[in-house]
């Protein structure tokens, strides 16, 4: 009888991942990357959405674009019954104290909230960048189309909200632009502090910033590498934190870096001809994206991005110097790619937002002993949980056991010296939470 049993709980756990699997590969193909390059096309039309430009012409600046995103997600959820909640969410920058804000300068977001079913109150951000720049980020008249950097991680997100729209999910979705990213990371700043004031419990943030160049700078080619920025801890953790860490481990395994473990994970199985390079930085290397205020706070937030830029197309004047064609025109744009890292995106919000919290209070045991142990808080909404280990040189979670309905499980023969564990929840359909790494031990 208990094999029977044991052989009938698999069949049950291989079926609800069969399903899942089915739903992300629909919303795979969802991805249109003919309104995609539809979209940008739009956004670079606008000539300049320097964050100081025009904010009263229907045809060109921010103003006029930002109008225009605001409308294409009022007719996203127009579509869904009014499934999406669609604002405005803006702070006023003062000049004073800010060197690269020469006038106070309303930062204004653009931000279309799909309310979860059951947990309203978990958010899970796509993010694209609303504003763009020349060679001078205080130039408001000269053109600066973007069309790269960043009308591809605008429309990706505008598409995204597109696709997902058509399904229910258990969690929250906000499909947001972000202004002032070229002056400070201001709308991101905005935007975080807002969630903050909110009391919003944010799952993560995807920030989509350039994701349609392949062709790189150094000559190489690729229209299925990209990269997924990430830090290791989050800057708001305790000494306590830190001190622990230097005992039992961690280092590379805070939230963010979670977050960026489950996106490589959910691509490679669900998109296979995708090569994502999971990168141990905050961001490039000295520079800055519309994540980090979401980190600053505490939440976890992972950059999404080509990995072969062009500098000659970023923040350039519209020039030919030497025969060195410079700007960020469309002509440069891979729509594609664009879709394919859309659709990135897309199926790790839905598997996200369909899943149920982490455990919580996630402790480990098995000090000089033969196995190792873990226990924690169940979550509601979980009908199993699965741990996950690999070994403490490797980058990714190499190994996982489904161990069922309970809040704890020892890994006979397992060392705990030789391996980093940490535990995931599953709902009914299959999909997981982020893996939680163990923040307590237990003898």
């Amino acid at each position: 009888m208990k094999i029977i049993c044991s052989v009938f709980f698999v069949f049950l756990a291989t079926l609800a991942y069969s399903q899942s699997g089915e739903q992300l590969y629909t919303i795979i193909d969802s991805v249109s990357s003919k309104r995609i390059k539809a979209d940008i096309t739009t956004l670079a039309n606008f000539g300049t959405r320097n964050t100081f430009s025009d904010t009263t012409s229907n045809s060109r600046g921010i103003g006029a674009a930002r109008r225009w995103i605001k409308s294409e997600f009022e007719s996203i959820s127009k579509d869904c019954d009014n499934c999406l909640n669609v604002f405005y969410q803006k702070d006023l920058v003062k000049a004073n104290g800010n060197d690269r804000i020469p006038s106070d300068t309303w930062i204004v977001n653009v931000a279309a909230i799909q309310k979860g079913t059951k947990y309203p109150n978990r958010y899970i951000i796509m993010s694209g960048d609303i504003d763009s720049r020349n060679s001078d980020g205080s130039n408001s008249t000269k053109d600066a189309p973007g069309a790269n950097d960043n009308a591809s991680g605008m429309a990706g997100t505008i598409e995204a909200a597109r696709v997902l729209s058509k399904y229910k999910f258990e969690n929250s979705i906000i499909y947001l632009g972000l202004s002032g990213e070229e002056q400070g990371l201001f709308g991101g700043k905005g935007f975080a502090e807002f969630s903050k004031n909110k009391g919003w419990d944010i799952i993560g943030v995807f920030n989509n910033d350039m994701i349609g160049n392949i062709k790189g700078v150094n000559g190489v080619i690729s229209n299925r590498d990209f990269r997924i920025f990430s830090e290791p801890v989050p800057p708001t953790e305790t000494e306590r934190q830190r001190k622990l860490r230097r005992f039992y481990g961690g280092e590379v395994d805070g939230i963010s870096r979670q977050l960026a473990r489950y996106v490589y994970k959910t691509t490679k199985k669900y998109m296979p001809e995708m090569n994502p390079m999971m990168i141990y930085r905050l961001d490039r290397f000295g520079r800055g994206g519309h994540h980090r205020p979401f980190n600053d706070l505490g939440w976890a937030g992972i950059r999404i991005m080509e990995a072969h830029e062009n500098y000659n197309q970023q923040h350039q004047d519209i020039r030919t110097e030497n025969g060195i064609e410079y700007g960020d025109k469309l002509k440069f744009v891979n729509f594609n790619y664009a879709a394919k890292l859309t659709a990135v995106n897309a199926i790790n919000l839905a598997s996200l937002a369909w899943a149920p919290p982490a455990p919580k209070n996630v402790a480990i045991g098995g000090v000089v002993e033969p196995s190792a142990k873990l226990k924690w808080n169940k979550v509601k909404g979980a009908t199993g949980y699965k741990i996950y280990w690999r070994d403490t040189t490797s980058p990714t979670w190499d190994y996982s056991r489904y161990v069922g309905d309970v809040s704890e499980f020892t890994l006979e023969g397992i060392v705990i010296d030789n391996y980093f564990f940490g535990v995931a929840a599953v709902g009914k359909d299959g999909f997981e939470s982020v893996v939680a790494f163990p923040n307590a031990v237990f003898r």
